[in-house]
């Protein structure tokens, strides 16, 4: 077990196994790094595997503000930089394909290609119409409530209620100045890159390899059309849930791995 003091907050972090092969996962919104605990065992066989709890988040410490997607990866930028960290596959499901994102973009030394999770980006139509009642609800209500509430569209009825129930948790653990404060700059602040309008010249900026997850067709070829590297790919599996790599784990890590092969095939 690790921490890390970075911008008035405390970071915790795992670091396991010793590759040249650095691999960043990175949780959603009102999650932790726990959310990787199917996942890290059978990474750190190949890869060395760093896993942070996002600010608010877990056993991370917050701050009053500046609980926001691009803060988060500047705070992560700062760990991988201590760490002496190589360029990183950065790994984020949701939230964290933000956040993985604005890492890419801002601090595009740091990474080597990028994987998304059902990433927290590029909504439009009615779902983009209605994060701002979501945001006044948070914000105004229980918050805690509200967000499980929320979280209620991730599943399916094939979703284990194990998995419903350990996020419920989470994100009743979350501070509610938190949830309210990483979901309004995800998608209601000005530029957010949760809406199709702020993210489309953004995510153009990414210059890395990316492979996406989604169980939307129609989110995944919005996507392919702003890849700059001919090595990305999108990748649909229609019917799961938005927590596509718990529900599915081992495939997932099939498919990753395969990818990551490829690329390193590329590379040679």
């Amino acid at each position: 077990m690790a921490f890390a003091d970075v911008d008035g907050v405390r970071l915790f972090y795992t670091d396991d196994g010793s590759s040249d092969s650095v691999l960043l996962l990175v949780h959603g919104w009102g999650s932790d790094s726990h959310e990787w605990s199917h996942h890290i065992p059978t990474l750190r066989e190949r890869h060395r595997v760093i896993a942070a709890d996002l600010r608010g988040h877990g056993y991370s410490t917050c701050r009053d503000t500046g609980n926001t997607p691009r803060r988060m990866a500047d705070d992560l930028a700062e760990l991988l930089t201590g760490l002496g960290a190589p360029p990183v596959v950065a790994v984020g499901h949701s939230m964290g394909g933000q956040v993985v994102s604005h890492l890419a973009v801002e601090h595009p030394d740091l990474v080597r290609a990028l994987v998304t999770v059902d990433p927290g980006y590029g909504f439009a139509g009615p779902v983009a119409s209605a994060f701002p009642a979501m945001v006044t609800a948070l914000r105004d209500g229980d918050t805690g409530a509200v967000a499980v509430d929320i979280d209620r569209w991730s599943y399916t009825p094939a979703t284990p209620a194990w998995i419903k129930e350990w996020h419920r948790r989470r994100t009743l653990a979350t501070p509610p100045h938190v949830l309210v404060e990483a979901f309004e700059a995800m998608f209601a602040a000005p530029g957010a890159i949760g809406l199709r309008a702020g993210s489309d010249e953004y995510l153009a900026r990414r210059d890395h390899p990316v492979l996406s997850f989604w169980f939307d067709p129609a989110q995944a070829a919005w996507e392919s059309g702003v890849f700059k590297d001919p090595r990305s790919r999108a990748v649909v599996w229609e019917g799961s849930g938005h927590r596509l790599h718990e529900e599915r784990p081992a495939e997932f890590l099939l498919v990753v791995d395969n990818w990551l092969k490829a690329l390193a095939g590329a590379r040679a």
